[in-house]
């Protein structure tokens, strides 16, 4: 078999364009999905070079059993790459959200990318018998593994969480000579934009947030289509897993000069007047929610 490697959440977005991009390579893919409809749309795009695997990241049968069938796939051979991508953004105000989705959050995109190491590992080279040279880890994190954003906090967190734990396991696969690599993205041209739409602003309707969120919430909508292409993320997950010496982290942003390197060079107090400023979060923005509030009262009176 050619160059393998395992990506999670491969049905859309940059999981797919992974996919795409790493078959277009050379590799073979096993495409981790969940659905029965993405596994037959995946093999009629990519053919021979794909297998799809049904598998939730949050369900270790599942994983163990997709491990069982690359096991079977690769023989003795070691798998070149796992590309930890498959993830959820829960939004909300987090003195209001429901700690309920803070915990699906963080069970997906923390506990779930240490689910998925820990049973693909072994093939990556962390067990013995394995022939060729070790793997490699790519993680899928994100410009929010860096900066906390209003009302992302919950995927912010889980981002935060996923590059303390790669930067661990970087040195403890170290005894193995598996390599791990963060990517973190800015803005992305993907589905999950859509999303923003479907996100219940007026539930919040009884605290002093919702026209900072409606703010955030437009300029998702509007930026958000107009990220990178998808297929420019996938490319850097080809880097990553191929290149001779890759670096421990890239950051993937859209204007990168005044969306990454001014915000990281700024104090970090200086950064949080200025969105707060821009978003309305400060003391004195706190009448604009009121008066909306008594306007939506008045009106549900007449």
């Amino acid at each position: 078999m050619s160059q393998t490697a395992v990506v999670t959440g491969a049905s859309t977005g940059i999981g797919h364009a992974t996919t795409k991009v790493l078959t277009e390579k050379g590799f073979h893919v096993f495409a981790g999905i969940r659905k029965d409809e993405d596994a037959q749309r995946l093999k009629s795009e990519f053919g021979d070079r794909v297998t799809p695997l049904k598998m939730d990241v949050t369900e270790a049968a599942t994983l163990k059993a997709a491990a069982d069938r690359v096991r079977a796939a690769l023989g003795q051979s070691t798998l070149d790459g796992l590309v930890c991508n498959a993830g959820i953004a829960v939004a909300g105000p987090l003195l209001h959200i429901d700690i309920a989705e803070v915990s699906k959050q963080l069970d997906i995109n923390v506990l779930g990318v240490l689910r998925t190491v820990q049973a693909f590992a072994p093939l990556l080279g962390a067990e013995d018998g394995r022939i060729g040279q070790p793997g490699r880890i790519v993680m899928m994190s994100s410009v929010a593994g860096k900066m906390g954003m209003p009302f992302v906090g919950p995927y912010a967190a889980s981002k935060h969480a996923l590059e303390g734990l790669t930067k661990s396991l970087r040195k403890e696969l170290g005894l193995y000579g598996i390599g791990c690599v963060i990517i973190g993205p800015g803005a992305v041209a993907t589905p999950i934009w859509d999303k923003a739409e479907e996100i219940d602003v007026e539930q919040y309707s009884d605290t002093d947030y919702v026209p900072a969120m409606k703010r955030v919430m437009a300029w998702m909508q509007d930026r958000g289509p107009k990220g990178l292409p998808p297929e420019h993320i996938g490319r850097r997950v080809h880097d990553a897993l191929t290149s001779d010496s890759p670096r421990v982290r890239y950051a993937e942003v859209p204007q990168r000069l005044m969306n990454w390197s001014i915000p990281r060079l700024l104090p970090e107090k200086v950064v949080d007047a200025q969105v707060m400023k821009q978003i309305g979060l400060r003391p004195e923005d706190r009448g604009e929610a009121r008066t909306d509030r008594q306007s939506d009262e008045k009106r549900s009176d007449g």
